[in-house]
């Protein structure tokens, strides 16, 4: 069954019907679509096209599709999409009833419609995702706030912070992709059914009532731009890859912070793997995925960007390719912060040799010079006296704090003896680099 055949005399060629078919990636959309469709079905009542047994009987029938099939089932199925799936096995149920559903309706807006259900769906899911990476990444950092470990720009040791201050710093990430996808809730949450195929529907259905029974907060102002909108799949996929970039980002960090090299964290079996030739390695593969498919992810993005691009005014094939980027980055975005969530509550720390590293007293460098400016001198000129300080330090193997810096200023005769103890440079500077604790959401 085609839902367009009655213009056609020939039957498509099976390599084009290969590329025209997208069941196997729309039958997902099999919840959406039957309630999408009882919710025009009872429209179509309201305004005369189907009597009281019709109606009733297209309700029964879509019911009873959605408990007899799951998306696998459809997915077998030799139909063109999840809309004639639905429209042909219908019919099989009801009879002729069946094809008076459609009526004021183009797959154009159906599809849309459909769709729109599944993204705001499946936002508050990446939501529920999000928030549990929030509450694992807060009890890390809450658990941990008396463990101290160098913070790096250039990736090269800056000044101590607290374990719970670099968890902020994700925590941070996260919670800003949080509101994005919050955000754009709103602008998903538009009907576009009644639209038809660009120019609206000839039966005046209640689009306002179909938009309360779908949970719709309002319908769509133009007919023409609801069928070929897709800028919600866009700024899906747009907060999707930036979560993913945060998400690599924290792989990247923790790659590193359990090499042999650092040492700081010990990863878990439950996200590593070994080695099929060398018994001793145990590698870090799931926060390299992670890194990897955040890559991928901004594929998906510029992908699809690129389809858009060009696109003619209403709707063309072309968007048939919007669905299969969605689920991909869809389920990616969630198997990796499941991943990640799980990676962060079963790592462990080696506090000592964040301790260790931490202990670097040249890390107060920045502390000297304002130790300085709060006896008078301008910083520019502090600056430059620690720097010397350093420059022969290093030249004598030692740490800053084992020099006589009585030798660069007399000012520091003043300076308590633990001055560059990392707690106390810690403890010296205000806001996140010195959290005790963490806040939930």
């Amino acid at each position: 069954m085609k839902l367009w055949q009655g213009r056609f005399e020939e039957a498509g060629d099976p390599v084009f019907e290969k590329m025209n078919r997208s069941l196997g990636i729309d039958a997902v959309l099999l919840d959406e679509d039957i309630r999408a469709s009882r919710a025009h079905a009872r429209a179509l009542f309201g305004c005369g096209v189907l009597t009281e047994a019709e109606w009733q009987d297209i309700d029964r029938g879509l019911e009873q599709i959605l408990t007899e099939y799951t998306p696998e089932q459809v997915k077998a199925t030799p139909y063109e999409d999840i809309h004639t799936f639905v429209e042909a096995t219908l019919a099989q149920k009801i009879g002729q009833a069946a094809f008076k559903l459609h009526t004021g309706r183009s797959r154009n807006d159906q599809v849309a419609t459909d769709f729109r259900l599944f993204v705001r769906k499946a936002i508050s899911l990446v939501l529920a995702d999000l928030d549990a990476l929030d509450s694992a990444l807060t009890e890390s950092g809450n658990a941990n706030t008396d463990v101290l470990l160098p913070a790096y720009t250039h990736l090269r040791r800056a000044q101590p912070i607290r374990w719970s201050a670099y968890c902020a710093a994700f925590i941070e990430m996260f919670r800003r992709d949080r509101e994005r996808f919050e955000q754009s809730v709103g602008r998903v949450d538009v009907l576009p059914l009644g639209s038809g195929a660009v120019a609206g529907s000839n039966f005046p259905v209640d689009r306002e009532a179909i938009a309360r029974e779908l949970g719709f907060s309002r319908i769509s102002r133009s007919t023409v731009d609801a069928t070929c909108d897709r800028d919600f799949v866009i700024e899906f996929l747009s907060n999707a890859a930036i979560a993913m970039v945060h998400a690599s980002r924290l792989a990247e960090d923790w790659i590193i912070y359990s090499t042999e090299e650092f040492g700081f964290l010990e990863l878990s079996e439950k996200v590593t793997t070994g080695s099929s030739l060398m018994p001793q390695k145990k590698n870090p593969d799931g926060l390299e995925l992670i890194r990897a498919k955040a890559g991928v992810m901004t594929g998906l993005l510029t992908g699809f960007l690129v389809v858009m691009k060009g696109l003619p005014t209403a709707y063309d094939k072309d968007l048939q390719e919007d669905k299969e980027a969605f689920f991909s980055a869809f389920n990616t975005l969630r198997l990796a912060l499941s991943v990640l969530r799980l990676t962060v509550r079963t790592v462990v720390l080696n506090k000592e040799r964040m301790a260790a590293a931490a202990a670097d007293s040249f890390m107060g460098a920045t502390d000297l010079a304002d130790f300085l400016v709060v006896k008078g001198v301008p910083f520019r000129t502090a600056h430059e006296t620690v720097g010397r300080a350093v420059r022969d330090a290093i030249a004598n193997r030692q740490q800053l704090n084992e020099i006589d810096l009585m030798a660069y200023s007399p000012l520091f005769a003043d300076l308590p003896a633990d001055y560059l103890a990392p707690m106390n440079i810690v403890n010296r500077k205000g806001g996140a680099s010195s959290l005790h604790g963490l806040s939930s959401r």
